[in-house]
């Protein structure tokens, strides 16, 4: 570096002005001032990140609220549906939750085994929808329509019988075949102790039959005699009876009561005499017709 070089730098930093204490004091609250706007901005940015976030959660809050789930009840099950059709036919309409179909009773199965067919079909079904606005459309819509519109379709002969479910939820279907597992089992319980209440009256009484037989054998042997028990009925008396019975009570003779039989039996004759007019009378008033 030349000399001369040197003496311009020295002479420009001789040159350079210097700040002083006032210029100093002014220029601080400007400073000031652009730090508390920096801070102001910062605060109202995270004042309006936790106002979306609110905003968001409400959202989400309100979304849940309206997206209430909704069950349908299908009252007729074609042969050879399982629930993976159930599901792809009436995925088209909305979201699906969960899918129950009811199967068929266990004395059909046992008929169904017994005639040699290993098929298994279901009876009835409940689906449920994640919102009930679609579930209520779709019962509307699809009631009473065929299932299938392609003729190669093995549902396409078959109507969906669809009914919304208004305040009915998952658990009560899930009480609902609790109880009816409990109903059922209980009853079977029932006919068991019934069953086996038959057969141990049935096995005493075999028992109690072959020990007199043996008995009898034995006093057979002996040359006792085996007196049989016979039942005995006593006839209800009938009407004439009562009426003789209360005439001897009475302490009368016999001629007052073959005269109170004759009285009897001539009432008798007259109640049918009585008859016969009767019928005579209705049946010229026909002929006369």
């Amino acid at each position: 570096m030349s000399l001369p070089e040197a003496n311009e730098n020295k002479t420009d930093q001789k040159t350079k002005p210097m700040v002083t204490d006032e210029e100093m004091d002014d220029l601080n609250p400007n400073l000031e001032d652009d730090a508390e706007e920096d801070a102001d901005q910062e605060m109202n940015r995270e004042d309006e990140a936790v106002e979306l976030e609110h905003i968001t959660e409400d959202g989400l809050e309100k979304q849940k609220k309206k997206c209430l789930p909704g069950i349908l009840y299908l009252g007729h099950i074609p042969p050879r549906m399982r629930p993976k059709h159930v599901r792809n036919m009436l995925s088209v309409y909305g979201e699906i939750g969960r899918i129950f179909l009811q199967p068929e009773d266990h004395c059909i199965k046992r008929k169904k085994k017994k005639a040699g067919s290993k098929s298994s079909s279901f009876t009835e079904g409940w689906v449920e929808f994640r919102d009930k606005r679609i579930a209520k459309r779709v019962a509307v819509s699809l009631h009473n329509t065929p299932m299938a519109n392609r003729k190669r379709s093995p549902f396409s002969s078959d109507l969906w019988c669809i009914k919304y479910l208004h305040r009915f939820q998952w658990c009560h279907l899930s009480e609902r075949l609790a109880y009816e597992q409990t109903v059922y089992h209980q009853r079977m319980r029932t006919e068991i102790s019934q069953a086996k209440k038959e057969t141990n009256f049935y096995l005493a009484s075999v028992e109690k039959s072959q020990n007199l037989q043996k008995l009898k054998k034995k006093k057979e042997k002996k040359g006792e005699v085996v007196e049989e028990k016979s039942w005995n009925f006593k006839q209800r008396p009938t009407e004439m009876e009562i009426q003789m019975k209360r005439i001897k009570d009475k302490g009368m003779s016999e001629k007052d009561l073959h005269k109170a039989q004759e009285k009897s039996k001539a009432i008798q004759e007259k109640s049918q005499s009585n008859v016969s007019l009767l019928a005579k009378i209705f049946n010229r008033g026909r002929a006369q017709d």
